[in-house]
């Protein structure tokens, strides 16, 4: 019967071309959408552990309600002793210190003299250390517009934006103004080695990166830092082992009526991060609702059509005594055959697409100059197991609904008029 029905489908294009067709667009739009917001998130997810949550992140109490101030006298003390426990405690994760803060950021002439300022976000990480994982993870060669990385203490990188504005290049010096962590005034001077271009506005807007001893000697946080990030060695985030990882820690080193007293914090807890990897989670499922619905109202359709033109064939069908279920179920089974054919077509195409984007990318460099969050400047796809089979839940299930809804009229035929709708 299976064999019957299949090359009845394949040699009667009028029957299951159009069929075909619609559900091949409708699975790979699914797949490749899928695939789509899978990379964007997933991008997005990973540009911000890299360069602001970690995977986790321990902060004191104080600082992590006024984090957007990037208060220097609410940061962690002793952290040297403190990533000695996190290391001890936690040996799968890699635990870095960074420093945030803001200030001025000023140009000299060649008197010495003033020439230009500007608002400046300053990030302090290990540049110098011998092995540090901090350059590959925030890409930082990968950046660099001019110049080179710091070699030696006084030097840092600034966004290119800023050296084209105000017209320094490097080898020029800046004096970077801004208070320290005791409230005193704070200048230091430092030599421009090279530039950043990470091709977001948000991260780019003032951008200053200088070595994590530079800032603490600047800003008198002798082992102290703002914060300390822990990531997976693995570099994937894992929301139940971070979930471990954060009780364990909070359990036994938070205390509720200190302030200044250590805690922890997952990915999804900061930056509204939760909701993103809860959308990207549920948004395979919601591109698999609509396309179901929508392509089940279109096969509806096509189903009636062909079943208009298919009138006389079940109506000679029940005057030779084939059953009303049999032919329905007939109707079924080669929609699903249908449907089949339809997926895996559009399976391939959408795999297809999702491969050329994951690969080469679409790249919105020269759009996101006003982009006021953290978003990767090329935007790619990405291939997952679910992408092999997940077309094919609305593939098949909307051309057997479809059908179903159309198949309804055999039920309606009456015995009664089929001699005279057979009549010549």
């Amino acid at each position: 019967m299976i064999k019957f029905i299949f090359k009845g489908v394949i040699r009667d294009k009028s029957r299951s071309l159009i069929p075909v067709i619609i559900v091949s667009a409708g699975v790979f739009l699914t797949v490749f959408l899928s695939s789509y917001f899978a990379g964007v998130f997933g991008d997005m997810i990973d540009l911000s552990a890299r360069f602001t949550t970690g995977h986790v992140k321990v902060v004191t109490k104080a600082y992590a309600e006024n984090e957007d101030q990037m208060p220097l006298d609410l940061a962690l003390l002793e952290v040297g002793s403190l990533k000695t426990q996190l290391n001890a405690a936690y040996p799968d994760m890699e635990w870095v210190e960074r420093i945030h803060f803001g200030g001025l950021l000023d140009v000299p002439d060649e008197n010495g003299e003033t020439r230009a300022q500007g608002p400046a976000i300053g990030t302090a990480i290990d540049l110098l250390s011998p092995g540090s994982t901090e350059i590959a993870r925030m890409s930082i060669q990968e950046s660099i517009a001019k110049g080179s990385i710091p070699s030696k203490p006084g030097e840092a990188l600034i966004s290119e934006g800023f050296a084209q504005k105000f017209a320094v290049s490097v080898g020029d010096e800046i004096t970077i103004f801004g208070s320290t962590m005791n409230g005193s005034m704070m200048f230091k001077t430092f030599i421009i080695s090279g530039t950043l271009n990470f091709g977001n506005a948000f991260l780019d807007r003032g951008a200053v990166f200088i070595d994590l001893r530079d800032a603490q000697l600047a800003l008198d946080m002798e082992d102290a830092s703002s914060e300390i990030l822990g990531y997976f060695n693995d570099g994937v985030y894992n929301d139940a082992k971070a979930l471990q990882v954060m009780e364990s820690f909070n359990s036994g080193h938070n205390v509720p009526e200190d302030e200044f007293s250590p805690q922890m914090m997952r990915l999804v807890d900061q930056n509204e991060l939760g909701q993103y990897l809860s959308l990207a989670e549920h948004m395979s499922s919601i591109f698999i609702l609509v396309f179901v619905m929508a392509m089940s109202i279109v096969l509806w359709n096509t189903g009636l059509l062909g079943g208009l033109r298919r009138y006389s064939e079940y109506g000679i069908r029940l005057a030779l005594g084939e059953e009303k279920k049999h032919i329905f179920f007939t109707t079924l089974l080669e929609a699903a055959i249908i449907g089949i054919i339809g997926s895996v077509f559009g399976t391939l195409l959408g795999l297809a697409g999702a491969y050329y984007l994951q690969t080469y990318g679409l790249n919105l460099t020269g759009m996101m100059d006003n982009v006021g969050m953290m978003m990767p400047a090329i935007l790619r796809s990405k291939i997952t197991p679910e992408l092999f089979y997940i077309g094919f839940f609305p593939g098949v299930i909307a051309t057997e609904f479809g059908n179903a809804l159309a198949g309804y009229a055999i039920y309606k035929r009456k015995t009664s008029r089929l001699f005279k709708e057979l009549e010549v």
